[in-house]
């Protein structure tokens, strides 16, 4: 059967999109790719359809834990023989899951980049054939990219211990600067094809409106609800913002959900859930919200907060108008939240003296650390700024690194000293330096007269970040 053959019988498709069949025929014939493919253009399926023809596993690696089991759910529909290993999962259905992929019952398995500091799933991994070798939001690997996951700087050395398989790195949003260092980071060969769609979105129409204060972010969005029939996105950087937002639409009994980290998983889901059956649907999210959705009739997409880089703003930008018809987006620009996005960054990559801080109290005061949690924790590192995170996200950081451990009781224990680069103030001081440049151009990105195309220019400069 070839491919035209099994993209119309498993996929249900009459004809490949874009750049998709090269993508797929250049995998096939064993050459690596790096693809830049707008969202919504159908990347998951360069890398799916070659996984049926393929004799080994395709192994593809991805930071998106909460999308995991959406794909793989959708993937098993159509008769794909897929599974995911994540930290959602307990140990006994790790372990099941990587039964099956040892005994060949697993053709597409998705692992998030910190499963290769387990011993026991290489024991798996190194008894097969690896055919192909996916990394999903390749931008993560890169330093200068707007969503560095220090994770994925060991990709190369795990690609090479996996004896350098056809290797596939995609993205929506790369720079030319980002594309040259996924190259380098995973140990790519000089005959990798670099597949670059573009960005620009024809249906896609950006436009800024400067606006002061909540009260005018509210009128805007209530004239823009009414102006745009259809499914809209609201993103905002912070939680709190987006609590305070939804009770000023609630006082004017404009029906809306709501969707972030800090929502229990049964009202987060149900809330997810009720917005994909609504045609209608006004939800308020962060950032995370929208990563996968199958939702392509969302007409606009609406900045509440300014987002910290182009690539961010477009990426989320571009989850509007995936049917292919008309769709907008709308940045409701307010200078003061410039200053709230500083702050957000710095929150967002603690110091590694912070992070050593973290460790040492979880070490050294664990009696008190369970008695008072996240309570104690704060008062001991002497901040209350009610938007400030630094703690969670350090938190995140030592357990994502296998520094610290959650246990069933919702308590941490402390396996090894932080050091690498989670702990290294070059790698810090580069990133935050990094961060701050991309928000700079974020806000001269707010006064061009045409967005699409200076976002287009970004992306293909050699230059961005000089």
């Amino acid at each position: 059967m070839n491919i035209h053959e099994i993209l119309k019988t498993r996929f249900g498709h009459e004809n490949f999109r874009g750049a998709q069949e090269n993508i797929i025929k250049t995998v096939l014939s064993g050459v690596s790719s790096v693809v830049m493919m707008p969202t919504g253009q159908g990347k998951s399926l360069c890398f799916q359809l070659p996984s049926v023809v393929l004799p080994g596993l395709t192994l593809v690696v991805s930071p998106l834990i909460a999308l995991m089991k959406d794909q793989v759910d959708q993937a098993c529909r159509i008769g794909l023989k897929a599974a995911f290993i994540n930290s959602s999962q307990n140990r006994d259905e790790k372990e099941k899951v990587l039964k099956r992929v040892a005994s060949g019952q697993v053709t597409l398995l998705y692992v998030t980049p910190e499963r290769f500091r387990k011993p026991e799933i290489w024991q798996v991994l190194e008894t097969l054939k690896i055919s192909l070798f996916v990394i999903d939001e390749a931008h993560c690997i890169s330093e200068w990219g707007h969503d560095f996951r220090p994770d994925f700087t060991r990709l190369g050395d795990v690609r090479s211990r996996l004896g350098s398989p056809v290797t596939l790195a995609m993205t929506a949003t790369a720079t030319k600067e980002v594309q040259k260092d996924i190259l380098k980071q995973l140990h790519l060969p000089p005959e990798t094809l670099i597949v670059d769609e573009g960005v620009r979105r024809e249906n896609l129409a950006l436009k800024t409106i400067e606006v002061y204060g909540e009260d005018s972010k509210v009128r805007s969005v209530v004239g823009l609800h009414h102006l745009h029939p259809g499914a809209k996105i609201i993103y905002f950087s912070l939680v709190q913002s987006l609590e305070s937002f939804s009770r000023a639409l609630s006082r004017l009994n404009l029906s809306h959900f709501i969707y972030h980290g800090q929502l229990p998983d049964k009202l987060r889901k149900q809330q997810q859930e009720e917005f994909l059956k609504d045609p209608q649907g006004l939800m308020l999210a962060t950032p995370a919200f929208g990563l996968g959705i199958n939702k392509s009739d969302i007409r606009a997409v609406i900045h509440g907060e300014i987002p910290g880089s182009i690539e961010a703003y477009y990426q989320e930008a571009g989850r509007a108008g995936r049917d292919g018809l008309p769709a907008f987006g709308y940045l409701l620009y307010d200078e003061d939240d410039v200053s709230i996005q500083m702050d957000f960054l710095k929150w967002a990559s603690p110091e590694p003296e912070f992070i050593f801080r973290v460790y040492r109290l979880l070490e050294k005061h664990v009696d008190q650390v369970k008695a008072g949690g996240l309570d104690y924790l704060r008062g001991q590192l002497h901040f209350y700024h009610s938007r400030d995170f630094r703690l969670e996200t350090a938190l995140n950081l030592l357990e994502r690194f296998g520094f610290i451990e959650k246990t069933k009781d919702d308590n941490w224990v402390c396996i090894e000293e932080p050091q690498g680069e989670l702990v290294d103030e070059r790698i810090h001081a580069l990133r935050l330096k990094a961060q701050q440049k991309k928000l700079l151009q974020m806000v001269q990105l707010t006064r061009s007269e045409d967005m699409s195309s200076t976002i287009e220019r970004y992306f293909q400069d050699e230059d961005t970040l000089s």
